[in-house]
C-alpha cells in the first residue's frame, strides 16, 4: 500500500520540524513544506498531496484560511487546520472552507494521526459520490446514448458495461448477479430495477430469479431453456412462459 503524501504549511520551523518528525515516524510522506499561504498553493499544484496540513495563522499577506479556500476550489485536495487559537471567531472563519480537521496546537500524535486517517477516509467517499452523481448526470443527459449500456455499481466504482455482453441475470437473496461473457458483478438491486434499465427488446424475465438476454438462448426444452454459452440451464417460470414465446421468433 502507497503511503499517504502530505504538505506541510507552517510558519514556525521548529513547529514544522516536530510535525515532519511525526509523520514520518506515523508512516507519512512529507512532500513538501512551505511557510507562506502562496506557496502552499504553489506546492498543492505541482506536489499534488492527498493532504495538507495548514496553519492558519500565517505570516504574510495570504492566511491559511485564504490559502485552504483556493486548495480546495482549485485542487480538491482535503485540508486539516492546525491553529492555537480555539477562540470562535477564528473557527467561524475556518469552518466556512469546510475543513476535514481542526487540531488544536499542541496536540499528540494520536490525534494527528486520528485526524489524517478520518479525513482521508471522508475525502474519499465523498469524492466516490461525486463520481457516481456525475455519472448518473451523464446518464441521464445522454439517455439515448447509453442505451446500449448500463453503469454497475461494485467494488466502490462503477464500470459501464455493454448490453451484448450480458448473458443473464440471476436474484440472489437482497442481491442481483449480473453474469457477463467475461465477468461477473453481485450488487445490491431488485430484479425489477434492473430489468427497468435494460431494453425491453433485448432483454426477459424467465423466472422469478433469472433475466436473460434473448439472443443468448440456444434451445428451450420445456420447463427450461438452455443459453449459448457454456449450455447454461435456467428454469421458466410458469408464469413467464406465455411472454417467452412472444418475444422469440417462433414458426
Amino acid at each position: 500500500m502507497s503511503k499517504t503524501n502530505i504538505l506541510i504549511v507552517e510558519d514556525e520551523s521548529i513547529v514544522a520540524k516536530d510535525i515532519q518528525h511525526s509523520l514520518k515516524k506515523l508512516g507519512y510522506n512529507v512532500v513538501d513544506v512551505v511557510s507562506t499561504g502562496e506557496n502552499a498553493i504553489t506546492a498543492a499544484t505541482e506536489k499534488k498531496p492527498d493532504l495538507v496540513l495548514m496553519d492558519i495563522m500565517l505570516k504574510g499577506a495570504m492566511s491559511g484560511i485564504e490559502a485552504a479556500h483556493a486548495i480546495k476550489e482549485k485542487l480538491n485536495i482535503p485540508v486539516i487546520f492546525l491553529t492555537a487559537y480555539a477562540d470562535e471567531s477564528t473557527f467561524n472563519k475556518a469552518k466556512i472552507t469546510e475543513p476535514y480537521g481542526y487540531i488544536i496546537k499542541p496536540f499528540k500524535e494520536v490525534d494527528l494521526h486520528t485526524s489524517i486517517e478520518m479525513a482521508i477516509y471522508k475525502h474519499e467517499k465523498v469524492s466516490e459520490v461525486q463520481k457516481e452523481r456525475d455519472f448518473l448526470y451523464y446518464s441521464v443527459e445522454n439517455k439515448d446514448a447509453s442505451r446500449d449500456s448500463i453503469f454497475i455499481r461494485a467494488n466502490s466504482r462503477l464500470t459501464k458495461v455493454k448490453n451484448t455482453d450480458i448473458v443473464f441475470i440471476e436474484a440472489l437473496k437482497d442481491y442481483v448477479i449480473v453474469n457477463t461473457t467475461s465477468t461477473k458483478y453481485t450488487i445490491h438491486s431488485t430484479m425489477k430495477d434492473i430489468l427497468a434499465k435494460l431494453p425491453a427488446s433485448e432483454f426477459i424475465r424467465v423466472h422469478r430469479s433469472f433475466i436473460v438476454r434473448i439472443e443468448r438462448i440456444a434451445a428451450i426444452e420445456y420447463p427450461n431453456l438452455i443459453l449459448d454459452i457454456d449450455k447454461k440451464i435456467l428454469p421458466i417460470g410458469g408464469s413467464y412462459r406465455d411472454d417467452l414465446l412472444n418475444k422469440i421468433n417462433l414458426i
